[in-house]
C-alpha cells in the first residue's frame, strides 16, 4: 500500500515535471522573429539602366523614386504618393528586378522578404515577423519594403478559423498598411503572379491602392532585353538581336536571359571566340523542344514521322503568316520524335473566329497527313490534339465564338449550366474541331504533291529550314479564310 500511494503520489508530478522540460525545450529552438536584412540603395547590383523592355512599368515607379528623393516637391502641392504598389504579371518578366532598380535608383534602404518567409506553423510568429520588418523599416527611412510572391500570405481569408495562423498574419499585414502616417517615409512593393487570389481588404485604396501590370515584353523591349544580357558576350558579326527578337514572342525576360546565356554556353563548348547567330538559333531550339534523343527509329516510322511533320509545315504555309514554320525536322528533341518549330514573326494581340480554326487546321495537320497518306493514324497527335482541344474549349467557353451562344461565355463558373447548355456547349467545341480537321484534309489531299516532296525532303534531309521549306512550296499559294492575321502566339513546337 506504501508503494502504491507513493507511485500515485509522485508519479502526475513526474508527468507534469516530464511536460515542462519538453516546453522549455521546444521553445528554446523555436525561431524567432529575424529582422530582414537590409541593403543601402546604393549596393542594390541592379541599376535603373539594367531594366529593359518594361518601359510602362518605369514611367509608373519613376514618381515613386522621385518622391524618395525629394519629398518636398509632392508635399507643396498636397500630394501623397501611392505607399504600397503591387507589381503583378507572369513570372519571369521582371518583377522583382524592377522593385531593386527602384532602390538602387532612388538611394532608399532596400528590405526584401519572400512572403513563404512569413508563412510558419507556429501561431503569432508570423504577424510577429511582419511587426518586425516594418518596425525596422520605419528605423532607416527612406526605405523600400519588397514582399515577394504575396499570394503565399495574401490570399483571401477563409471562414472557421481553420487557417488562424495564416489569417493573424495577413491581418497583421493590413495593419502594418494602414499604419503609415504622413511623414513616413516608406513605400511597400510587392509582387504576385495570381492576383486573382489575393484579399479584397489588400487591395482597396490606402493599401495597395497601385496595381502595376508587368506583362511579357514586346518587340523593341525583347531586342532591348537582349543588348542588356549581351553587352558582356563577345557577339559574332553575324547576330542580329532584331532577328532573334522577332522569333522569340511571347518570351519573358527571363526566357531571353536564359537563351542568352545558353546561347553562350553552346559558343564555349564548341571552343569558339564568339558566340554567333547558329548559337541563338540552337538555344532556343533547345529551350522550346528539348534536348536532342539519341533515339532509334524504324524506317516505317521515320517515314510516317517524316509525312507528319510535312503536314505541319505544309498547312503553316497555307494559313499564310498565321503561325509560320521555322524549321521541320525528323530528329528526336525532348519527349518528341519530330516537331515544327512554329514563331510569328510580329507581336499581334487579337484573334479572329477564323484564325482560330486555321491555328487548329495547323496542329491537326500532322494527324490529317497520316490519315490522307497511310489512311491510318498514330498516337503522335496526343499534343497536338490537347492544344486543340484547349482553343475549341476557350472559342466556346469564353470568348463568344460558337453559333450557339455568340453574345455570352460558357464557363461552368460563372452561373450555373443547365444540362442543354452543356450539352450544346460540348457538342460546338466538337463541332469546331472537327470542321478544323476535315478542312486540313481537305487542304492537304489537294496539296499532296507538296506534301510529297516536303515529306521527301525530310526523310533526306532530316532537318529543313525556313529558306527550304519556302523553296518547296514556292507554287503554291495561302489558301487561309481568314484576313490578315491579329494574334499573339508564343513559340512553341508541334511534339510529336
Amino acid at each position: 500500500m506504501d508503494l502504491e500511494n507513493t507511485l500515485l503520489t509522485w508519479l502526475p508530478i513526474i508527468f507534469f515535471g516530464v511536460v515542462i522540460v519538453l516546453l522549455l525545450y521546444t521553445l528554446r529552438f523555436m525561431p524567432r522573429a529575424k529582422p530582414a536584412p537590409v541593403v543601402k540603395g546604393s549596393q542594390v547590383e541592379v541599376s535603373w539602366t539594367d531594366v529593359a523592355g518594361l518601359d510602362e512599368a518605369k514611367e509608373e515607379l519613376q514618381e515613386v523614386v522621385d518622391f524618395l528623393r525629394d519629398r518636398k516637391r509632392f508635399e507643396r502641392l498636397g500630394a501623397r504618393v501611392p505607399r504600397g504598389i503591387l507589381l503583378h504579371g507572369p513570372p519571369g518578366t521582371g518583377k522583382t528586378l524592377i522593385a531593386k532598380a527602384v532602390a538602387s535608383a532612388s538611394g532608399a534602404n532596400f528590405y526584401s522578404q519572400s512572403a513563404s518567409s512569413f508563412v510558419e506553423m507556429f501561431a503569432g510568429l508570423g504577424a510577429a515577423r511582419i511587426r518586425k520588418l516594418f518596425e525596422e523599416a520605419r528605423k532607416h527611412e527612406p526605405a523600400i519594403v519588397f514582399i515577394d510572391e504575396l499570394d503565399a500570405v495574401g490570399t483571401a481569408r477563409s471562414g472557421g478559423g481553420f487557417h488562424r495562423e495564416h489569417d493573424q498574419t495577413l491581418n497583421q499585414l493590413l495593419v502594418e498598411l494602414d499604419g503609415f502616417n504622413a511623414r513616413d517615409e516608406v513605400v511597400v512593393m510587392a509582387a504576385s503572379n495570381r492576383l486573382q487570389d489575393l484579399d479584397p481588404a489588400l487591395l482597396r485604396p490606402g493599401r495597395f491602392d497601385r496595381q502595376v501590370h508587368v506583362s511579357a515584353p514586346d518587340v523593341s523591349g525583347r531586342e532591348a532585353i537582349l543588348g542588356v544580357h549581351t553587352r558582356d558576350k563577345p557577339l559574332a558579326a553575324d547576330v542580329d538581336l532584331g532577328q532573334i527578337a522577332r522569333q522569340t514572342a511571347g518570351l519573358t525576360g527571363a526566357d531571353l536571359a536564359n537563351l542568352c546565356n545558353e546561347a553562350a554556353i553552346l559558343a564555349g563548348r564548341n571552343e569558339a571566340q564568339y558566340v554567333r547567330q547558329a548559337d541563338f538559333d540552337a538555344s532556343m531550339e533547345r529551350i522550346v523542344a528539348g534536348l536532342q534523343q539519341r533515339r532509334v527509329v524504324s524506317e516505317k516510322e521515320k517515314r510516317i514521322l517524316a509525312y507528319h511533320e510535312a503536314g505541319h509545315a505544309v498547312m503553316s504555309h497555307l494559313v499564310g503568316d498565321l503561325f509560320p514554320a521555322q524549321k521541320a525536322t525528323i530528329v528526336s528533341r525532348g519527349d518528341a520524335l519530330g516537331y515544327t518549330l512554329n514563331m510569328p514573326t510580329e507581336d499581334r494581340y487579337m484573334h479572329t473566329r477564323e484564325e482560330f480554326v486555321d491555328l487548329m487546321m495547323v496542329f491537326l495537320a500532322g494527324r490529317a497527313a497520316e490519315e490522307v497518306v497511310f489512311g491510318r493514324i498514330t498516337n503522335g497527335a496526343a499534343n497536338d490534339l490537347e492544344r486543340v482541344t484547349q482553343i475549341a474549349r476557350a472559342m466556346v467557353f469564353e470568348y463568344g465564338m460558337s453559333k450557339v451562344a455568340p453574345s455570352r461565355t460558357m464557363r461552368a463558373d460563372n452561373y450555373a449550366l443547365s444540362e442543354e447548355t452543356k450539352r450544346l456547349r460540348d457538342s460546338e467545341q466538337a463541332r469546331l474541331t472537327d470542321q478544323a480537321y476535315d478542312e486540313a484534309q481537305r487542304l492537304l489531299s489537294k496539296h499532296r504533291a507538296a506534301l510529297d516532296r516536303v515529306a521527301e525532303a525530310l526523310l533526306e534531309k532530316e532537318t529543313l529550314d525556313r529558306a527550304e521549306l519556302e523553296a518547296l512550296l514556292a507554287d503554291i499559294k495561302p489558301e487561309s479564310r481568314s484576313s490578315e492575321t491579329i494574334g499573339t502566339v508564343r513559340a512553341l513546337p508541334m511534339r510529336d
